[in-house]
């Protein structure tokens, strides 16, 4: 979110002259990020719209579009459509993540508690 951020265009490229000033770019840009923004992460829906569960039926009709264009001009398309399956799981830190359940699981063996 933070390389997001600085590469937004109203970023100030000299800083905020107050910490009134940057908290208010930051509450107008975490609204922003997570109900305009669409993410590619998560098949380019807003988080809002994946954490409504909107995502499922926006993901639909896109697929039935590229479906519906591809049988209308197959010659433009060398191959499949995009996959507009919906994602599983997204984590910021994955990796982390696992090192955490792995140190957990080496914990539980030695007898501590998690």
């Amino acid at each position: 979110m933070i390389k997001t951020a600085k590469y937004r265009p109203e970023f100030p490229a000299r800083g905020f002259d107050t910490l009134e000033t940057a908290q208010q770019w930051s509450a107008a840009f975490v609204r922003w990020y997570n109900h305009e923004h669409r993410h590619s992460g998560i098949q380019h829906v807003t988080p809002d719209q994946r954490h409504r569960g909107e995502d499922i039926k926006i993901l639909d009709a896109r697929h039935a579009l590229y479906q519906q264009q591809k049988r209308k001009n197959p010659a433009r398309w060398s191959g499949q459509t995009r996959n507009w399956s919906p994602v599983g799981a997204v984590t910021l830190n994955p990796e982390q993540e696992a090192a955490v359940k792995a140190e957990i699981q080496i914990k539980d063996k030695k007898g501590f508690v998690a």
